[in-house]
């Protein structure tokens, strides 16, 4: 029977539930690092060439998610724009000068020039593939385990395998 008595004091999730969270860790932050974060550090990259211009942080936020927005000066008008995903500066006061470089055709496309080397997101997609490769390992070594009970179990009481 695998049936525990009640306050036993037994708790966890057993093989096969380590092996079926490990690999779902695996696969979300193997998404978060190709799928979001890689992409967020190469768009950064593409603006290291662009226009540059004084800005002043306009709207404080988490700027690493996208929240800060920046306002400056581009061909004559003033624009308000969104700081990208992977964007760093977010323990700066609204009002802070910060330098961005945009792109010259579309001055919507912005970023801290502090950032175009890739920013927090690289770090992040970096350290998010990282996770991933840890939890994959751990997801081998419970598949392991799985299989080395599986045939224990098959070659019955008193059998060394």
């Amino acid at each position: 029977m695998n049936e525990r008595p009640a306050g036993s004091g037994q708790t966890g999730l057993g093989p096969r539930g380590s092996l079926v969270m490990s690999l779902t860790l695996t696969l979300l932050l193997g998404m978060l690092s190709l799928l979001v974060m890689f992409p967020a550090a190469e768009h950064l990259r593409s603006l290291k060439s662009g226009e540059r211009a004084d800005a002043t942080l306009h709207t404080g936020g988490s700027c690493m998610i996208g929240q800060c927005r920046v306002e400056f000066e581009a061909d004559g008008r003033t624009v308000v724009v969104d700081l990208p995903t992977g964007s760093g500066g977010g323990k700066q006061s609204v009002g802070a000068a910060v330098t961005v470089r945009y792109q010259a055709d579309d001055p919507q496309v912005v970023a801290r020039e502090d950032d175009v080397g890739g920013g927090g997101a690289a770090l992040f997609a970096w350290m998010s593939a990282g996770a991933a490769l840890l939890f994959l390992m751990l997801s081998a070594v419970a598949a392991v385990f799985l299989v080395r009970q599986r045939g224990k179990a098959a070659a019955g009481p008193g059998v060394a395998v």
